[in-house]
């Protein structure tokens, strides 16, 4: 089953240079995952808040990227931001829920018994 999500990230003062460039990093390195189904952030108009927006095949392609992300950027990201909100879409496997607890994360399952798609 699909997982995605949704983070409110704040840019801390004259970092905004700074989590472009780490963000383009980060994009580079996701391109060649396996599972990654979209990748995509997005700025307020006031360029202080960033709206990432990330979904998975399933569970397992998740649980790969935010390995690979915490060993890599996780240490740069938190001095770059302040995460204000993440909201996971989707049924997330244990092992996952794991790690996205680790960022405060809160769950939210699919609405109904409708066939969706998308």
């Amino acid at each position: 089953m699909q997982v995605s999500w949704w983070v409110e990230v704040i840019v801390r003062p004259n970092c905004l240079d700074a989590f472009e460039a780490l963000t383009g990093e980060m994009v580079a390195s996701t391109r060649d995952e396996q599972g990654v189904l979209a990748y995509q952030r997005f700025i307020s108009h006031d360029r202080q808040t960033v709206y990432v927006h990330e979904r998975y095949e399933h569970s397992d392609a998740a649980v790969a990227h935010l390995v690979k992300f915490a060993a890599i950027f996780g240490e740069r990201y938190g001095r770059l931001v302040e995460r204000k909100r993440f909201l996971v879409l989707g049924d997330p496997s244990d092992e996952l829920r794991a790690l996205l607890d680790k960022y405060e994360a809160t769950y939210h399952r699919p609405f109904g018994p409708f066939p969706y798609w998308g």
